[in-house]
Formats: C-alpha cells, structure tokens, sequence
C-alpha cells in the first residue's frame, strides 16, 4: 500500500513542502530514504523503527521506501521523522488518518520511546504553511507556544506518537490551540545599564539618541576607559520598542538558529548582538551546512557591536561591506545559496592608536608607523558607510565626581520614539522603516534643503573632499536630526550638525 502526506523543509528563512511517499514491498526487509536527504534523515530509520515499536504498534518486516519529493531539494533535519512514521502506519493499515489529511502539514523528531522532541524553524515553517493554504499543522508540544505567534491556521500539539495516531482513531481527538496575542505577552526588562550613570561624554550621548532615532551607523574612538563599550551597552535602553512585524522576522532569524526558547517564544526586544575581535568572517555572515545566519543576521533590526574595531582582521571587516548597505547578506555554497536580512545598526568602538592614547597626548608612544598599520585595516569604504564619526574623550574628573545623574534612558527614548512616528507617517507605503533606510530617489524626496543649506552644504563637498556615498548619508542624517528637533524641514543647524560629525580628526 502507498500512503501520501506533506511536511515542510526550510531553505534559508523560506520554506518548501515536501509530499512524503511510503511504498511497501514483499521481499528481504529493508528500509530506504531517497531524495537527497542529509545524514540526520537518514538517522531518522531507526528512530522512527524504535518509536513504532515502543508506541505499541507493529514494524513491518517487508522492503520500505520513502520517497522525499522533489527530489532534486537537500532535505536537512530530523523534522522528518513524525511524518515518515505516520505513512508507515497508513501504508501498513495500523492507522486511518482522515482522507483529507494531505491538507495538514506533519512536523516533529521522535525519540526512541515515541515522544515528540521540539525542532528549529518552527515560526517560518508555519507561516510557509498558512501562504502555502494548509488547514493546520501538527507539531511538538514543545513547539507551541512559537507556533501560535501564527494566526488563521490550526495548530495541533502533539506530545507522542501514540497521541496523534488515537488522534486519528477518534479515541482521544486534539484541539487546535488558540493563537497568541503580541500585545499580551511581558516586555523584556531593559537590565542595569541607562545612560543617567554615564558622567560627562554629552557629544557622544547626542549621538546615539540621532543612530537610535534613524537607525544609523556609528564608530566611537577614545582611549581606554572613557566609556565607549558603557555607552554602547547603555545604547540598547534608548532603542525604539519593537513592533509586531520586526519582531516576528527576528523571531524567525532566531528559530531558523535554533536560538529561542518556550519560556519567551517571540523576541520582544531589539537583538544587541555584541562580537569578539577574534570571530571569524563565516560566524558574522553565517554560513555552514545548512547554511545558518550569522551575527549580521542575529542583529537584524537591532545593533552589532564591535568593540575593538581596528583589532578585527581586515578580511573580516571588509565581508561587512555589503550587507551595511544592502541591508541583507547572501550565502553562496556548493549545495545552494541562502539570503537572510541584515537590517543594522552598526556601532563599533576603537582606540585612536595601539598604545590606545590620541597621537597628540604626551604619554603616546606609538610610532607613525605603528599607527598606520594600526589604522589601515579599517578601510576608507567601511568608514564611508559609517555615518557618525565620534571622538570618547578620557572624562575629567568634575564630571566623574557628580553626584547629580544625568538625563535617563527613558527620557531620552522618548523623543527617539517621536522621531521614528515621524518616519513612520513619511514612509507610510514603503518598504522601509527608518531614515537610514533611504535608496537616492527617497533622499531627493525627503530630504530637499533650501539655497543656504545648498551652500553649506557644496562647501562641506569640497572642503571635506566627500564622496557621493557620504553626501547623501549626511543628508539622511540631518533628516533625523531635524525629526528630533520636530521640525518638518532641514534647517541649516540641523545641515551644519550631521557635517560636523563627518569632519576628519587626527585619529
């Protein structure tokens, strides 16, 4: 007897039905999987073997072939292993699911005993299976609470194979769960950091509150000590709150890595994804067999650091390139290529030199030289995409021994939550969500400048010897500027602030 169902398979973010072929022959028992699967469905023999068995039912002794259609998609994973069961029990006659069970979608690893274990990508599999028109899906319990982030199909959860099979005998019959509300579930709690701890380095206050109000890039260089990595810590308090749609596409970043967990099953905050010097280029973009995302994809919607900038290996920074500017990053390998969202706020930290002191302090005893190596891993390209340029100076110690705290993270997020209502209306119908997401035609759109700003501006072109890049970069950062200020146009001081963080210093 041939038995027929469906379940999914994942390819990147994206996910691919795959229809389950169990076919029964006479002759010397052996068990078969074609269709390209990986080493783990393979594995899934004498999982599905031994949870048969142990779930009370009979193992045939004949020939079984399971075929994975179409067979030319690389099947990776051990979500095979419920459905794979299930048409051996139909094709064997131990079981009669529904006729119509083809409109399902089975998904699920079995243990030796017969219980379901929970499985990654859960988030985009569902909703492949709701654009796909799928009536529901049956999953592991454990799985759930992911799964029902997904309105308008059913979803079954299912802790064993014995319990889907009296299921479908009508013995004891699941209910769909009830889909989960955003709205309902409790906001992450910020932690420790706030910026009314940080004493003095008021410029470089002002500059995170303009990246977080427009999503822009930004480099911190000072000696050590002077609160580059507080102040980039204490950067994730002022962040906007997530929405609806930003979270769910983090959240499915996260299944597809196997990061999220049943006691939080939607990201409900902005990723602060912070990376040592010595990470690899494959572990920033992602890669690996199956391709997984890397930390450029973790941070989607939300901020990468990168302490210790110029202690980075050139090749590593250079990968960056791309994904900064197109907001998402491609993965080529033999077997196939996968695309994840790279949507960042890149924000590094650096010493101005080796010994970490500016050049110009007296106790630097760095050589020219030494300083130029130093500096030129990080090339003239990847400062281009940075849009704030801002020096940490060491804080003196007035302002280390006030004891009047400064302005909180909760104000200051305030007026960054009015600027992006500002961008929110202005991009009602685009595609994107923040000023640093402007192509060209959006920044002529948006960001037009009166005769004295065009002066200011053909001065800073020349004098500064800025590339076309930089130009319209300094344009979307005084656009921010300007939603801060609450002000429909771009003013000159609002023109005359994004420049001056573009001014070259003795770095």
């Amino acid at each position: 007897m041939l038995a027929k169902l469906k379940t999914l398979t994942l390819v990147g973010l994206e996910g691919e039905v795959v229809e389950i072929e169990v076919d029964l022959h006479r002759g010397l028992p052996t068990f078969s999987i074609v269709g390209l699967a990986d080493t783990a469905v393979q594995e899934a023999k004498e999982r599905v073997r031994s949870a048969i068995k142990n779930s009370g039912f009979q193992f045939p002794r004949g020939k079984i072939s399971v075929n994975l259609a179409p067979a030319d998609l690389k099947k990776q994973g051990s979500r095979f292993d419920l459905p794979i069961a299930l048409g051996i029990l139909h094709a064997t006659g131990q079981i009669t699911p529904p006729v119509d069970w083809e409109k399902d979608i089975y998904l699920g690893e079995l243990s030796f005993k017969g219980d379901l274990r929970g499985i990654s990508g859960i988030l985009p599999s569902v909703t492949t299976a709701r654009e796909k028109g799928f009536r529901g899906v049956y999953l592991p319990l454990s799985n759930i609470d992911e799964a029902s982030l997904i309105p308008d199909i059913d979803i079954f959860a299912v802790e064993s194979l014995r319990q889907i099979c009296d299921h479908f005998s009508q013995i004891k019959t699941l209910e769909p769960h009830v889909a989960g509300e955003f709205n309902d579930l409790e906001q992450t709690e910020e932690g420790t950091f706030d910026m009314q701890h940080i004493r003095g380095q008021e410029h470089a206050k002002r500059a995170l509150e303009i990246a977080a109000a427009g999503g822009h890039n930004m480099l911190m260089v000072g000696p050590p000590g002077s609160g580059k990595t507080m102040l980039a810590q204490s950067f994730a308090t002022i962040l906007p709150k997530i929405t609806l749609e930003e979270a769910l596409e983090i959240t499915k970043i996260h299944s597809i890595a196997g990061l999220t967990n049943t006691d939080s099953p939607i990201i409900n905050t902005r990723p602060f994804r912070s990376v040592h010097h010595t990470a690899s280029g494959v572990a920033i973009v992602g890669g690996g067999n199956p391709p997984k995302p890397g930390e450029i994809s973790l941070a989607h919607r939300g901020v990468l650091f990168l302490d210790e900038f110029a202690e980075f290996p050139q090749k590593t920074l250079e990968v960056l390139r791309q994904p900064i500017e197109d907001g998402v990053i491609t993965i080529s390998r033999a077997s196939g290529s996968c695309t994840f969202p790279a949507q960042i706020m890149l924000v590094a930290a650096m010493n101005p030199t080796p010994d970490g002191y500016f050049p110009n302090d007296e106790r630097s005893t760095s050589t020219p030289q030494q300083i130029q190596r130093y500096r030129s891993k990080i090339s003239g390209p990847i400062l281009d995409w940075i849009d704030l340029h801002v020096e940490v100076p060491q804080i003196p110690f007035e302002k280390l021994s006030e004891i009047k705290p400064g302005e909180s993270s909760a104000v200051i997020r305030d007026r960054v939550h009015k600027a992006r209502d500002f961008q929110r209306k202005r991009f009602t119908g685009q595609k994107i969500h923040s000023n640093a997401e402007m192509n060209t035609p959006l920044v002529k759109q948006f960001c037009k400048v009166d005769e004295e700003g065009q002066k200011l501006l053909r001065s800073a072109v020349e004098q500064m010897d800025l590339s076309g890049r930089a130009f319209y970069r300094i344009l979307k950062l005084a656009r921010t500027i300007a939603d801060l200020a609450e002000s429909e146009s771009i003013e000159v001081p609002h023109l005359a602030e994004a420049i001056g963080y573009r001014e070259k210093r003795d770095w």
